[in-house]
């Protein structure tokens, strides 16, 4: 069994969501906020290409996606690609939305079941495995659950959780596509708490002359 720091560094970014105007902004589509970000700061834009059903582009060192064949069916779109450019499972990085998780947390996972997520389901079956990493945003339960959750916009009050969540988890992709999971789940995978514990900790450590 392959251990978390054997896996490959990602080649395919991949940001889950569903198209079209309907769905802008809604917490299902926080892996297309992510996405559109990266793609920004790394100055290049999406097209869409009905050959792979997405609006994807390639980087100078990865490829980002966007499946637009609604979430039950992101699959489809990230096995083309992956097959096409020969990229591993392990390879591939998807992004998205986690109601377990509070809005404002992300977790890192080298690989696992869908947990529910029809995005994810749809991955594992077209990919042939679980063993792909992926990186999770909260989105919270809210008092709506199920699809009257994640088909909702985020409310006013959510907008500076929601805009330093995506911030976090541009840093967390830049870290693991240049150091790999196991930095990664390190840093962003402790609890606010424990980490400002930590902080606090090696503040308050002495410093001892070598």
């Amino acid at each position: 069994m392959k251990s978390v720091a054997e896996y490959s560094l990602p080649r395919l970014i991949v940001g889950l969501g569903n198209p079209g105007k309907k769905y802008l902004d809604t917490r299902h589509n926080i892996g297309f906020m992510v996405l559109d970000q990266l793609a920004g700061q790394s100055s290049v834009a999406f097209n869409e290409d009905k050959r792979w059903d997405a609006s994807w582009v390639k980087g100078s060192d990865h490829i980002f996606l966007k499946p637009l064949t609604y979430m039950n069916d992101s699959g489809k779109a990230v096995a083309k690609l992956a097959t096409f450019h020969k990229i591993n499972a392990d390879q591939v990085l998807v992004v998205y939305d986690d109601m377990d998780l509070e809005l404002g947390r992300i977790r890192i996972r080298a690989e696992g079941s869908a947990g529910g997520h029809n995005g994810i389901r749809s991955i594992i079956s077209h990919l042939g495995t679980q063993k792909f990493p992926r990186l999770r945003l909260g989105i919270g339960k809210g008092q709506n659950e199920g699809s009257g959750h994640v088909l909702g916009k985020f409310c006013s009050e959510e907008r500076s959780t929601l805009e330093k969540s995506i911030k976090e988890a541009v840093l967390a992709i830049g870290l693991i596509a240049e150091q790999g999971l196991p930095a990664a789940m390190t840093r962003f995978n402790a609890s606010p708490k424990a980490a400002k514990i930590k902080s606090e900790t090696q503040k308050s450590s002495p410093k001892t002359d070598n």
